[in-house]
């Protein structure tokens, strides 16, 4: 297409943006020395971009009657079959709808986006089908994934299996409602403040939030490159651990993967817990708002390891306390700077760039700003209030108080195998009326992260277990390892499971 030159008028009002003072002489003279480089933009916009191919043939999606869709958990449904034999031939996986999967609409749990059918699959996507997978559809997930609840959808609110007047959690709610109600065998979730591990608690599953860069994240919809996480959810630690191995590794086009390095996951299922040291988090209790049951189920799960023959010990990381400041100072202004303002892409960074899902949200947002969620508007305006007041210096001061983060919790995993603490302060609380003020909204969405967030901050690996029911509700127990070991936490998770101590 045609590109356009800047008129004087729009080259004087980016002027005046950036504080400059131009004559008409300037504006002339400006004019003319962008020339040469909007002549490259053209070229740019009539050469053919490569995107990664797609694999396996699909005969089209589509969107499931109310009927067949009791938990509103499905945004499409799809069978796209994968390859003839592998580690996951015979076995349904959901994908949760930020990650593209070709042919099939996405829509990120915002109508701002809805419309948008990538023409690529994530790499996840293609690793799952080369392993005999199959796609069965795309789960519902929060509005552009900012969001702990299961009501922040432009979809009815997603609703837990076990109760469905309570909430799965978020942002990887259909995913989790999906897995716990026997619809898949298995999901893959994304995890930016506990999207992965949230609703696996509160839908009494497994969630494994893997160390930051194991899994590609390319194909999917970011919010803050430095946070974001994609991993899987299911109802066994076997078929976690297996659905790791398959998507897990390097794929030369992700810029949040660093010296990854994978493991044979599924061989660390030994049920055998007796040389390992699990240190209790005493500051990942007692939260404002804790539920006494959940707390004491997680203390009596822990006491459990001990039993198998763990070493068990209470320990304490003060700056844990702190870990949900931090992560608030990258989110906030990191989530405006890349998802929005970015429209989904930013700049600056090395990897496949999908330009079709840039265009498609851009448009989007910048029509239908008053339809984005009350959490997204919350993001948008207080990180354009930070940027525009103090320029960027706290989300630089939290990005490196994130290391000091990280520090502490490693200066414990040198002496333990294992962190141990509620995944959740509470039980799965009721879903909103649609009419409940906006504070409700936002605080039913936003009030849980208290010992999830700080590992999107530090990257550390880190995985729900269910371990109780109470009053109709699972409780979920948070297993925290080193950085690129999680079979220990998996060996750890299914050593726990081996007891039958709970079911789903």
């Amino acid at each position: 297409m045609k590109i356009k030159t800047p008129t004087l008028d729009e080259i004087a009002l980016i002027a005046d943006r950036y504080g400059l003072t131009l004559s008409d002489d300037d504006l002339l003279s400006f004019q003319g020395l962008m020339g040469g480089s909007l002549a490259s933009y053209e070229r740019i916009d009539d050469m053919v971009e490569p995107k990664p191919p797609v694999m396996y043939p699909r005969a089209g999606a589509w969107r499931p009657e109310p009927a067949d869709n009791p938990l509103n958990a499905w945004y499409y449904r799809c069978a796209i079959k994968g390859a003839k034999s592998g580690k996951l031939k015979g076995r349904t996986v959901a994908i949760k709808d930020n990650i593209c999967v070709a042919g099939v609409p996405m829509m990120n749990g915002t109508a701002v986006l809805e419309g948008y059918v990538p023409d690529v699959d994530a790499t996840l996507v293609t690793r799952i089908l080369d392993a005999g997978g199959e796609i069965a559809g795309k789960s519902v997930c929060e509005s552009l994934c900012f969001s702990g609840g299961s009501h922040t959808c432009d979809t009815p609110p997603v609703r837990n299996p076990h109760n469905p007047a309570h909430s799965t959690g978020g942002s990887s709610s259909g995913s989790a409602a999906l897995v716990a109600s026997g619809a898949v065998d298995m999901a893959i979730g994304g995890d930016q403040g506990g999207s992965i591990r949230m609703p696996a608690a509160w839908c009494g599953i497994y969630g494994l939030k893997p160390t930051h860069g194991l899994v590609p994240y390319t194909g999917a919809f970011p919010i803050e490159l430095t946070l974001d996480h994609l991993g899987p959810m299911t109802r066994n630690v076997s078929d976690c651990a297996n659905l790791l191995e398959v998507i897990a590794g390097d794929d030369g086009m992700d810029p949040r993967q660093r010296n990854v390095r994978v493991d044979r996951y599924s061989r660390a299922l030994t049920g055998d817990v007796t040389d390992l040291r699990i240190g209790v988090v005493k500051e990942g209790f007692g939260w404002p708002g804790s539920e006494s049951d959940s707390d004491n189920a997680v203390r009596e799960s822990a006491q459990l390891f001990k039993q198998l023959g763990a070493v068990v010990d209470e320990i304490s990381i003060p700056m844990h306390l702190d870990g949900l400041h931090i992560w608030n100072g990258i989110a906030i202004e990191g989530a405006s700077a890349l998802m929005v303002k970015g429209n989904s892409m930013g700049t600056n960074w090395k990897g496949y760039y999908n330009v079709g899902l840039l265009d498609s949200f851009a448009r989007g947002r910048l029509t239908r700003a008053n339809d984005l969620s009350e959490t997204t508007k919350v993001v948008m305006l207080l990180g354009q209030y930070m940027e525009d007041n103090y320029h960027g210096r706290y989300y630089a001061k939290a990005q490196n108080l994130g290391w000091k983060l990280r520090e502490a919790y490693d200066a414990l995993l040198r002496d333990y195998d294992l962190l141990l603490m509620p995944t959740m302060p509470m039980k799965a609380t009721p879903i909103p009326d649609k009419h409940c003020s906006r504070e409700e909204y936002v605080t039913r969405a936003l009030e849980m992260l208290n010992n999830t967030a700080p590992f999107d901050v530090t990257g550390h690996p880190a995985m729900s277990v269910p371990c109780a029911m109470s009053n109709g509700l699972p409780v979920g127990m948070m297993l925290i390892g080193r950085h690129f070991d999680e079979s220990t936490i998996l060996r750890a998770a299914h050593a726990f499971e081996s007891t039958g101590c709970y079911t789903i």
